[in-house]
C-alpha cells in the first residue's frame, strides 16, 4: 500500500433526486369522447447511499468523487403509466466509516458491516396522477401532484479502523516491528520515530486456526488530544478496537510516566476509552537478563497485565497472543 494512497477523511456534496410529476391525462380512444382521468405517477429520483464493503479500506475513490447528483424521477403519462424510478447512487465504504453532517456537526450514522446501507439522502417521491383524485363529484380532475423535490447537503465521511487490538504507543516504540512479525502484514519500518502515517492491519494467528486483527495506529505525542502533530486523526481509530495494547519500550526513562501520558491523551480524547481492556507490552527487551526484568516489573504501573517482549528476538511473543486472545474472550 502506498501511503499517499489511505484516505481516512473526505468531505462529499450530494444531491438526491426529485421525483417526477403526476400526469393530468385523460383516456383517448376512438369512439370514447370523454374518457376518464387515467394520468399515471411520477417514479422515485434517486438516492444517495453509503454501502459497507470489506474490498474497501480506504475513502481515496470519493476523494476525486466530491459531488455526487442523482437523476429525477420520469413524469408519469396516459394509460395510467409509471414514471421510472430514478437508479440510486451507491457509495462503497471501508467498514467503520461514520457520516457526519457538514455543518452540524452531527452524526448521521455509521457502517460497520459488509452490505450495510446507510441513507444520506432520500430521493424525492413521485407525485399522483390525476386518476387517484377521481371522485364521484369530481369525474374530471384537472390536477395531479408535482414530485417532490430531493434534498442536498454536505457531509464528512471519517473512517475510524475496526480492528480487535490497537497498538497505542509513541513513535518508535516497537509498533510496526511487532505487526511484521505476527502478521503478514509489510509496515514500513525505519529506525527512527513517525515512520508509521497511517494505520496499517494485520491478521494475527494463535493456536488451532483462532486469529484477530491487529492494527498497528501510528505514534502518539504528548498532546495528540489537542491536534498536535496528526494527533485527533490518529486517535479515532482507536475507539473501534476492542483491546489497546500499550507498547513501551525498555530502554524508556520512566515506563510508568510513559503510559501516563498515553492514557491521559487517550482519556482526554474520549473518556470511554476507560473501559476498553488494555495490556502493558515492554518492547525490545532482548537485550535484558531475567534479574534485570524481575528489578523493572517493581516500577511498571498498577491494575494491567503487563509482559517483556522482543519482537526481533520473538521473545514472550507467542505469550503476548495467547494473553490477547484471552482478554478478547473474557
Amino acid at each position: 500500500m502506498a501511503g499517499s494512497n489511505f484516505v481516512d477523511y473526505v468531505k462529499i456534496f450530494a444531491r438526491s433526486g426529485h421525483g417526477g410529476a403526476g400526469s393530468k391525462h385523460f383516456r383517448r380512444e376512438k369512439f370514447v369522447a370523454f374518457g376518464g382521468p387515467d394520468g399515471g405517477d411520477g417514479g422515485k429520483g434517486g438516492s444517495i447511499i453509503l454501502q459497507g464493503d470489506r474490498q474497501y479500506w480506504t475513502l481515496i475513490h470519493l476523494k476525486y468523487q466530491r459531488h455526487q447528483f442523482a437523476e429525477d424521477g420520469e413524469s408519469g403519462s396516459g394509460a395510467r403509466s409509471h414514471g421510472k424510478d430514478a437508479k440510486d447512487i451507491i457509495l462503497p465504504v471501508p467498514l467503520g466509516t461514520v457520516a457526519r453532517n457538514a455543518e452540524t456537526g452531527e452524526i448521521v450514522g455509521e457502517v460497520t458491516e459488509h452490505g450495510e446501507q446507510l441513507v444520506l439522502l432520500k430521493g424525492g417521491r413521485g407525485g399522483l396522477g390525476n386518476w387517484h383524485f377521481r371522485t364521484a363529484t369530481n369525474q374530471v380532475p384537472q390536477y395531479a401532484q408535482p414530485g417532490e423535490e430531493g434534498a442536498e447537503g454536505a457531509f464528512i465521511l471519517e473512517l475510524k479502523v475496526l480492528a480487535d487490538v490497537g497498538l497505542v504507543g509513541f513513535p518508535n516504540a516497537g509498533k510496526s516491528t511487532l505487526l511484521s512479525v505476527v502478521s503478514a502484514a509489510k509496515p514500513e519500518i525505519v529506525n527512527y520515530a513517525c515512520t508509521t502515517l497511517e494505520p496499517n492491519l494485520g491478521i494475527v494467528e494463535v493456536r488451532n486456526g483462532h486469529s484477530f486483527v491487529m492494527a498497528d495506529i501510528p505514534g502518539i505525542i504528548e498532546g495528540a488530544h489537542e491536534g498536535k502533530g496528526l494527533g485527533t486523526r490518529f486517535l479515532r481509530h482507536i475507539e473501534r478496537n476492542s483491546i489497546l495494547l500499550f507498547m513501551i519500550p525498555a530502554d524508556s526513562d520512566d515506563i510508568q510516566k510513559d503510559y501516563e501520558i498515553l492514557l491521559g491523551e487517550l482519556t482526554q480524547y474520549n473518556p470511554e476509552l476507560l473501559d476498553k481492556s488494555r495490556i502493558l507490552a515492554i518492547t525490545k527487551c532482548d537485550m535484558l537478563d531475567d534479574e534485570l526484568i524481575e528489578e523493572m516489573k517493581s516500577h511498571l504501573p498498577e491494575g494491567i497485565k503487563s509482559v517483556f517482549i522482543s519482537s526481533v528476538a520473538g521473545l514472550n511473543i507467542q505469550r503476548l497472543k495467547d494473553m490477547l486472545w484471552e482478554a478478547l474472550h473474557e
